[in-house]
């Protein structure tokens, strides 16, 4: 799983496409981290802005792609300000394709 910033999901969805990658579920979020939000003015109005637009990104991958989609990922969406985003890896116990019945790596 990914947390990036939104305008960088075409760039990152490139790299992922020349990895191999077929498949990936983005959702609209919004959070912080350490940046804390920020302060925008609107009609003259100064207001706090505490959840800043992002995007997850969930993809399924065999083991031994790992390594080159974090490095993929972390390429793409680096701009080097702060709210990049962060990358988070764990494990899947199981996999099935509804349509198939495949499961675990052929259903990737």
């Amino acid at each position: 799983m990914a947390v990036i910033k939104p305008f960088k999901l075409d760039e990152v969805r490139e790299a992922l496409t020349g990895l191999g990658v077929q498949g990936v579920t983005v959702t609209e979020v919004k959070g912080y981290g350490r940046q804390k939000g920020h302060t925008e003015i609107y009609r003259g109005a100064e207001y706090a802005v505490s959840f800043l637009p992002k995007l997850k990104l969930e993809l399924v991958i065999d083991d031994d792609l790992t390594d080159k989609v974090i490095e993929a990922i972390s390429g793409a969406a680096k701009t080097g300000q702060i709210g990049d985003g962060k990358i988070f890896v764990y494990s899947i116990d199981h996999a099935v394709r509804i349509r198939t019945g495949e499961t675990d790596s052929a259903a990737l």
